[in-house]
């Protein structure tokens, strides 16, 4: 009997239990498949037919990766139940699975375990396992107060606006705000014009301020909240994260306003005026680091215009956000590494802070990652599909990013491309290093040092 119990005891030691890496992109492949079931069924569809299965796991893999890219236009496909779907799952995406699941558990009074609190950890990019459940109800809180403002603000819009009616305006009003602000750049003006976006609002102060708003508040990171929360707007007691995260999304930001008011002058905003221009100018920049929304033609750019755009969405939002990319301090240490290595400074530092090279080295890695997905995804695509090669680049790193900006063509490509496009939203969101983790995960390493090497470089 007690070696019955012994062989028990060890069977249920060497038991493998789920990493927290491994635990959050099956989530996410949970949420992915509810929701494409439920955009596969008739009710979900505006004609009450099946909708194909591939077109179904492209929404609902882009809503749930908040991407926008779309096959379909979203108000013409989707009926009301479909509508909410895709809202629901962009919540879900934006918030974070692992944040949504723990939102209900609290709520229902259950405790969280350790193994759970390392997961959100993971899930929201936070170094630190005390507090995350105070975290999260911030998270959660300033989530719903910042959706809930701008919704209120669309709705003054949207309500009043005859061709929506008051009803169906507060609903859009939700919808739009809930969508930028988890960086997703799903819309329903597809009712004024099918594929649209928000172009018909290229002049509204109103809706390209708060849209601007939402997605910026979305985009800098639920920890660089938690610290201006405590505090206030002392930014020299901020943390380097934070500092890092401000300062260079306030330059991206200032960067891509003038670059793309130079670049489109004569191009997709040929027939605005200077006004329209800088407002225009102004909300691209803004929603090409991974919201999605345009109130310029896309497929009008130029091709600096284009370039601009692309690199914007490379480099996307912040850690810990809703928003996807490289993300802005991945981008800054490899810029201030450079920095550093041109002076011969073996120490990069800024805001009289060192960066240590563990940092930098895994920056290197994000970086490498997303130029490995974004090559290897348009040389396929321009394999199978005959577009011109800047406007795949253009779409391949909308997708990484999980930006969701389109040139027009999403719809046009075939099913392999398609299918390229699911894995690169879905490999987007949840991070490249991420995914390298989640498939080269070893539970134990060997404390093997190899002797070292120099080799030519350069």
């Amino acid at each position: 009997m007690g070696g019955v119990n012994r062989m028990t005891n060890t069977m249920t030691k060497k038991r493998p239990r789920l990493s927290a890496t491994r635990k959050i992109v099956l989530f996410f492949l949970g949420a992915i498949l509810i929701g494409t079931f439920l955009l596969c069924l008739p009710v979900a569809a505006r004609d009450g037919k099946w909708t194909p299965l591939l077109s179904s796991l492209f929404t609902a893999t882009s809503a749930t990766c908040v991407t926008g890219l779309s096959v379909f236009d979203t108000y013409t496909k989707w009926s009301l139940f479909g509508q909410i779907v895709i809202l629901i799952l962009i919540q879900c995406g934006g918030l974070g699975i692992m944040t949504t699941i723990t939102m209900f558990a609290v709520f229902a009074k259950r405790r969280i375990s350790l193994y759970e609190r390392k997961i959100l950890m993971q899930s929201e990019g936070t170094m630190r396992t005390g507090g995350v459940i105070k975290l999260l109800k911030r998270i959660v809180a300033g989530t719903f107060l910042f959706e809930g403002a701008g919704a209120v603000l669309l709705a003054f819009r949207f309500c009043s606006d005859p061709r929506f009616g008051f009803f169906r305006g507060l609903f859009y009003a939700v919808f739009h705000a809930v969508s930028s602000f988890c960086n997703a750049g799903f819309d329903l003006m597809g009712r004024l014009s099918s594929g649209s976006s928000l172009t018909m609002f290229a002049d509204d102060l109103l809706v390209n301020l708060t849209l601007s708003a939402l997605i910026i508040v979305g985009g800098i990171g639920f920890l660089v909240w938690d610290d201006i929360l405590e505090k206030k707007l002392q930014f020299k007691r901020y943390t380097l994260q934070s500092k890092l995260v401000l300062s260079f999304s306030a330059f991206l930001i200032l960067f891509g306003w003038l670059l793309f008011f130079l670049f489109e002058e004569d191009a997709s905003m040929a027939h605005m005026s200077v006004g329209q221009r800088l407002l225009a100018s102004f909300f691209q920049s803004v929603s090409a680091r991974t919201a999605g929304f345009c109130t310029v033609d896309m497929g009008k750019l130029s091709v600096s215009g284009n370039l601009l755009m692309s690199a914007l969405m490379f480099i996307g939002g912040s850690p810990g956000s809703t928003a996807g990319g490289v993300k802005t301090t991945t981008v800054a240490v490899l810029i201030i590494q450079l920095a550093a290595s041109s002076r011969g400074n073996k120490n990069p530092t800024v805001f009289k802070r060192c960066i240590d090279d563990e940092t930098v080295k895994r920056a290197a890695s994000i970086g490498a990652i997303y130029i490995l997905l974004d090559l290897f995804g348009t040389m396929f695509i321009a394999a199978v599909d005959s577009f011109p090669l800047q406007a795949i680049l253009f779409e391949t790193v909308s997708a990484a990013g999980t930006v969701g900006l389109s040139t027009g063509i999403t719809s046009q490509f075939s099913a392999a491309s398609q299918i390229v496009l699911i894995l690169l939203m879905f490999c987007g969101r949840i991070g490249g290093l991420t995914m390298m983790v989640t498939f080269a995960e070893k539970r134990t390493s060997i404390p093997l040092k190899r002797p070292n090497e120099r080799i030519l470089i350069g």
